[in-house]
């Protein structure tokens, strides 16, 4: 916790120092020379990888407290024995039977009779419950979005969300007038689930020795490749195969606002886009850029000389801008013409559907001639932005 303090103060102390450096050596045009220029780019590295420091210390902090907390009440009389209450899934004989069957070669054949309530149509088996509380658990870690937007869960089939696609309005009429009628009209719209998988390779010495433990090393590797890759989705896909992404042209962010520029912001036209979003989205809206983006704003001043960007100096406290709280993603693309860098908005208003059941299957042969397993991991989502006008987006202007 000091550790993440410590970083925080010296983050503060170095964006100070770089402020400072700009407002002495920036000519009457706001122009540093290329030592300069140097020099001031090197802080600014610094404080861009504080926040990334920062940010990892913290996610891990969180889930640490979150693996300490007791997991039961503590007992006030004396214990009773009970049998195991949970079944399919959630049993301890369908865990022991999976994760068998996954750790043996031929483990499977004297596991099978638990493992069938659980099996795939693809030869693979579903993930016990508890494990795929930690595989989501995971992909939190790696994927910013799922801790921003609205997650449901899905047992099958495709689900249809029912929309409000305009609002009635209320008139003004004389005593004993007649009142006209004004409806509600309704829509809907249908979120699938697209399947996501990867191939995961542990070598035989690895899984032989007691000591590896395989379940967070397949969770780790899980998340890392497909929180990556969902998240590239649910920024920019396209609705082939992937979901509809933020930024997709028909089914995302509407323009909020167009640069004047291809290549450069103004602080007016952050501010344009702040108020391009309804009054009740702004109350949890928050700024997604990348990196660069915000390398490319950091100097930009309001209208009483302070800059818009702000880093967060206390525990817990992100980075602002404008006020508003600033998260990044390499997936955001970088200014240039014709692009759409910045996402502002109250990204609840993206749903992502999770399908229940991640499954698993062990390939004995596809990697014997080097000594390894694999292990194929598949997963079933998908994401649309449901309600429209809660998200609004920063259009550069065209070449």
């Amino acid at each position: 916790m000091n550790n993440i303090h410590d970083m925080r103060r010296k983050r503060g102390e170095i964006w100070d120092r770089a402020k400072a450096f700009l407002g002495e050596h920036q000519d009457e045009n706001g122009m540093l020379s290329a030592e300069d220029t140097e020099q001031y780019e090197r802080m600014e590295q610094e404080v861009v990888d504080l926040g990334h420091a920062i940010e990892r210390a913290e996610r891990a902090d969180a889930l640490e407290r979150e693996m300490n907390a007791p997991t039961a009440s503590p007992l006030a009389s004396r214990p009773e024995t009970r049998p195991n209450q949970h079944t399919g899934r959630g049993s301890d004989e369908y865990r022991s039977a999976f994760w068998t069957a996954m750790r043996s070669r031929g483990g499977h054949f004297a596991v099978q009779n638990a493992l069938q309530i659980g099996t795939d149509s693809e030869g693979g088996y579903l993930v016990p419950d508890e494990y795929e509380r930690t595989l989501v658990d995971a992909l939190r870690e790696e994927n910013r979005l799922r801790t921003l937007c609205k997650i449901i869960r899905t047992a099958s089939g495709d689900r249809k969300i029912p929309l409000v696609a305009s609002h009635g309005s209320a008139s003004w009429v004389e005593e004993e007038g007649t009142i006209p009628e004004s409806d509600d009209a309704f829509g809907q719209i249908t979120i699938g689930a697209h399947k996501i998988a990867s191939m995961i390779k542990v070598s035989d010495e690895l899984l032989q020795d007691s000591v590896f433990d395989v379940e967070s090393y397949i969770a780790t590797e899980f998340a890392r490749r497909v929180g990556d890759a969902e998240e590239a989705a649910f920024i920019s896909g396209d609705g082939s195969g992937k979901p509809y992404g933020l930024l997709n042209d028909t089914n995302g962010a509407a323009a909020g606002v167009t640069a004047a520029s291809a290549t450069a912001l103004t602080s007016d036209e952050l501010l344009d886009l702040i108020y391009s979003l309804k009054s009740p989205y702004r109350k949890r809206a928050v700024f997604l850029m990348h990196d660069s983006t915000i390398k490319a704003i950091r100097k930009l001043k309001d209208g009483n000389s302070q800059y818009l960007w702000q880093p967060g100096m206390k525990e817990g406290e992100p980075d602002r801008l404008l006020g508003y709280r600033l998260v990044t993603s390499t997936h955001m693309p970088a200014i240039a013409a014709s692009a759409k860098p910045i996402l502002f908005g109250d990204l609840s208003s993206y749903w992502i559907a999770d399908r229940e059941g991640r499954s698993m299957q062990r390939l004995n042969e596809l990697y014997a001639a080097t000594g390894q397993v694999g292990f194929r991991v598949t997963q079933r989502v998908d994401g649309r932005l449901v309600q429209t006008e809660g998200v609004r987006c920063l259009a550069m202007k065209s070449a």
